[in-house]
């Protein structure tokens, strides 16, 4: 028993060089990627703009709320949630057939499935913000560049995450079908639709979430909601209606998280 414990104990000692060349691997990585970072210092006026941004945070213009005549906060908020679900309606019915596109074949995965992964991976190297310049040229600036920058870009992921979800449905129902005679359209209606929807509908809310964020984002470069007023805001040192906005944009983002993962958890 002495000698089984011993060598219990002795045997992970031989993975030390390589944990060792492990850490020194990632303290090396580390030191070139902050070695590639200038800094100059910080600026004399740094903390008289700290102090400034930190006073108008936390005494938020409670007047912007809502503005009668006017843009205001309720209504930047609104544009960006209406920007989100548009966004991800567009993507989600887009996304479908490219799911079915790029998900392998009794898991073989052929040129036809070839194809429709590259196209999705081609289509995730554009970011959000990205594509919202180029619709902004095409379309103009405002919601509409938002929405389409949203719904196009989120095809990439959500149509990997819909063809991952494909490729693990149970084959089982599949064949069952197949032998009883059944035609392509009844096996997708009784036996794949089934099985992926409670997948989908999971994914499309996760997607939601970041797409609420990204339109936060989006508006920053004029592509309508929150973000419009937000960067006007930072641009004009108008601390206190900064604080408002942010503090909006927080609990909008808490509030659509809490319900999402609560409609999760009732569909998976």
């Amino acid at each position: 028993m002495n000698k089984a414990w011993s060598e219990r104990v002795a045997k992970p000692r031989k993975n030390w060089p390589l944990r060792w060349l492990l850490i020194l691997g990632l303290g090396a990585l580390y030191i070139w990627a902050f070695s590639g970072i200038p800094f100059n210092g910080f600026k004399e006026t740094a903390a008289q703009i700290v102090r400034a941004i930190l006073a108008g945070i936390f005494s938020p213009d409670w007047d912007y709320v809502y503005l009668p005549d006017g843009e205001d906060l309720l209504r930047g908020l609104l544009d960006t949630l209406a920007i989100a679900i548009l966004g991800t309606f567009i993507s989600t019915l887009l996304c479908i057939p490219f799911a079915f596109w790029a998900s392998s074949r009794k898991g073989k995965p052929g040129v036809i499935t070839g194809t429709g992964k590259f196209v999705l991976s081609f289509i995730r190297t554009f970011p959000e913000i990205i594509m919202a310049i180029l619709f902004i040229k095409a379309v103009g600036p405002g919601a509409f560049a938002g929405v389409l920058a949203l719904g196009l870009n989120s095809i990439g992921m959500q149509g990997k995450l819909f063809s991952e979800e494909i490729e693990n449905i149970d084959k089982g129902p599949l064949e069952s079908l197949v032998a009883s005679g059944a035609n392509r359209l009844q096996i997708l209606w009784y036996a794949v639709i089934p099985q992926v929807l409670p997948g989908f509908l999971s994914y499309t809310l996760y997607r939601f979430e970041i797409n609420v964020r990204s339109a936060t984002i989006l508006g920053v470069i004029g592509a309508g909601g929150i973000g419009t007023p937000l960067i006007f805001a930072l641009s004009t040192r108008n601390w206190d209606r900064v604080g408002i906005i942010l503090l909006g944009i927080i609990i909008m983002v808490t509030l659509i998280d809490l319900l999402s993962g609560y409609l999760r958890k009732k569909i998976v």
